[in-house]
């Protein structure tokens, strides 16, 4: 029997995939081959040697010691647009609080006494109502820089909302660019996307190259008065960037679902408890798409939205199959197969693929493997680990 240990509260719909009788989930579970989490910080010392696979249930990988598991031949997943549409709908929300004063206007009504007559209160609202004036989102210019699932989502009801929508993004894949439409101005920088935008939105993971991207520099490249809006991660942003931006008029609000206490009390800042993915939608999605790449991983060796590994998926062509993690060296599938050749196994089919400093083989072969293959293969230098199904 398989056993998935959890590390946080995942959707029912997600641990329903899970076939009972096959496979054991549990939050306390000894010998786990996989462990499924959302946003529990995940320590190395944590993760039991026969682990094989971490499902994180939505996007980023932040809280997982990525580096570790490669190291350990162990794939991490995540689930890419699985949260989408729940983070563009609270990103159109932050558009419209940023270019219209509904908080304040909110918080003067809630102060209005419930002692008042009708008559007066319409007075008294009809009176301060100007103070919490704005503008409308058409027309005005959207800054998207990340057209990936989310971006390319936030795009998509901009344009319907009457905006005219610019776009950067130096890492887009061939299939993001065909999900894009034609209205979407490209922008070569992201100077020239600051420069002409009303609104900017961020859509990017943190890694070194996105790692306080709006710093300085990027902040004296802003309209003057422009909105920043940042649902993507709270390290995109320099907290002192965004300030010295503020208090110069280079940005006239800040929205963000990553609060800081440097920001707290502003005006010109509203900072939301992390609510981008926190729909019971998007949590069923996440735990639904991790439930299944677990599933197809652990059964088949098949990896799909890995962050550390290839994606690799072989239709079976044979009773037996061997996965073998390695290092990405020369000569090391010459030995694999070498192994195979002196045991008088038939490859059926086979895939090798490689990424960074690892490679990852399914082979599919017709004869049932003997006992000690396992433990010939992982003699190899440079082999990881060997899984036999």
């Amino acid at each position: 029997m398989y056993k998935i240990m959890t590390r946080n509260q995942i959707s029912i719909k997600g641990l329903e995939k899970f076939p009972l009788g096959k496979y054991e989930v549990a939050s306390e579970i000894s010998h786990p081959d996989a462990i499924m989490l959302r946003s529990h910080k995940l320590a190395p010392e944590e993760i039991a040697p026969t682990v094989q696979a971490i499902g994180r249930a939505g996007a980023g990988v932040n809280n997982i010691p990525v580096e570790t598991c490669t190291d350990r031949g162990i794939v991490v997943f995540n689930a890419p647009g699985a949260n989408a549409n729940a983070v563009k709908e609270l990103v159109i929300a932050g558009l419209m609080l940023a270019s219209r004063d509904i908080l304040g206007g909110i918080d003067f009504a809630k102060r209005l006494p419930a002692t008042m007559d009708a008559a007066a209160m319409s007075k008294e609202v009809e009176a301060a109502k100007k103070d919490y004036a704005g503008t409308e989102l058409a027309g005005k210019t959207l800054g998207i820089v990340g057209l990936g699932a989310i971006g390319s989502l936030v795009a998509e009801t901009a344009l319907i909302l009457g905006m005219k929508v610019i776009g950067y993004d130096p890492a887009l894949s061939v299939d993001a660019a065909w999900r894009l439409s034609r209205d979407i101005e490209r922008m070569e920088n992201m100077q020239s996307l600051l420069s002409k935008s009303d609104f900017v939105t961020l859509h990017l993971p943190v890694m070194e190259a996105t790692r306080n991207l709006i710093n300085q520099d990027m902040v004296d490249s802003f309209k003057p008065g422009a909105c920043l809006l940042n649902f993507s991660r709270e390290k995109l942003v320099d907290t002192q960037a965004v300030l010295s931006g503020l208090e110069g008029g280079k940005l006239a609000k800040y929205i963000s679902d990553f609060p800081v206490p440097e920001l707290q009390g502003r005006a010109d800042v509203i900072q939301i408890p992390h609510l981008g993915a926190s729909t019971e939608e998007a949590e069923e999605n996440c735990a639904i798409m991790i439930a299944n790449q677990l599933i197809d991983f652990i059964e088949n060796g098949n990896i799909k939205n890995s962050v550390n590994f290839p994606n690799t998926t072989l239709e079976r062509s044979g009773p037996y199959r061997i996965a073998i993690c390695n290092k990405n060296v020369p000569k090391m599938l010459g030995q694999i197969l070498s192994v195979l050749a002196d045991r008088d196994q038939n490859v059926a089919d086979m895939i090798n693929k490689s990424r960074g400093e690892i490679a990852y083989n399914l082979i599919d072969v017709e004869r049932e493997p003997a006992v000690d293959l396992k433990e010939v293969l992982e003699a190899i230098d440079g082999v990881i680990n060997v899984r036999i199904f």
